[in-house]
């Protein structure tokens, strides 16, 4: 489930929704990044800050999913890989609607807790912390109550992650630990509805055009494409090591 076998334009066509999400989230920080005018509005009106709320600036328990630290390269990166390895099964098992449907309100879930329970109107925060751990709330939900959504290594994986993450998110400083619980809390109550219907992940396929008639086809190019294929286990090598950086991200409180 948590191994992509896609090239990076059947991932796009394949997963639209997560490809979306992370395309926003990376406008938006290139944009605070180099501190454009559209950045600096975006940052201004966008982050979650308890005295705009209490002024009825409520569009805030939503935008700050899509705004993360102008100043970390490392909490875009560890946030857009996490989506990366945890959201393309679940849009493919859920559907786009409902994914993001989990997605958001696992986020605005965190957003609203994080309000409700930092008394500092001053308080200020941003990042996808929350409907990131919406979305590993919501495989707990399956490794435990519908196993037949998912199979044992995947169900490893993501429990390890799961505990080491909510651990962790009570012993590391500046963590913003509302987020952290009550989004993982949202997507985990969230599974009882919203995975009903749902189907058992199943990798992509390329539907490769094969030729018409009985006729033979012959690519002049054939022996160049065997001689320089690359190894199948690169991609798996390559995962692989997204999953450790995720790992540690969880470890060093980076989300």
């Amino acid at each position: 489930m948590f191994f992509r076998s896609e090239t990076f334009k059947d991932f796009i066509r394949f997963y639209p929704t997560v490809t979306i999400i992370i395309g926003i989230q990376l406008f938006v920080w290139l944009n605070t990044f180099f501190s454009t005018p559209l950045g600096d509005w975006i940052f201004s009106w966008g982050i979650g800050w308890n005295a705009a709320i209490e002024a009825e600036q409520y569009w805030r328990f939503l935008t700050p999913i899509f705004i993360h630290d102008p100043s970390s390269i490392m909490h875009i990166l560890f946030n857009s890989f996490s989506l990366v390895l945890f959201g393309p099964a679940l849009e493919q098992m859920l559907g786009k609607s409902k994914f993001i449907f989990v997605y958001l309100f696992a986020g605005v879930v965190g957003n609203i807790f994080t309000y409700l329970a930092e008394p500092g109107l001053n308080y200020m925060h941003y990042g996808a912390s929350g409907a990131v751990y919406g979305l590993i709330g919501l495989y707990i939900y399956m490794a435990f109550s519908r196993k037949d959504l998912i199979d044992p290594s995947s169900r490893q994986i993501v429990i390890t992650i799961g505990v080491i993450g909510l651990i962790m998110t009570f012993l590391r400083p500046g963590i913003n630990i509302y987020a952290h619980l009550f989004g993982f809390i949202g997507g985990l109550a969230l599974g009882p509805l919203v995975l009903t219907k749902a189907k058992t992940f199943t990798y992509q396929q390329i539907r490769r055009r094969k030729p018409k008639g009985d006729s033979v086809s012959f690519d002049p190019n054939r022996w160049n494409k065997k001689r320089f294929s690359p190894n199948k286990n690169v991609g798996a090598i390559i995962w692989g090591v997204i999953i450790v950086l995720i790992v540690l991200g969880v470890i060093g409180g980076l989300f």
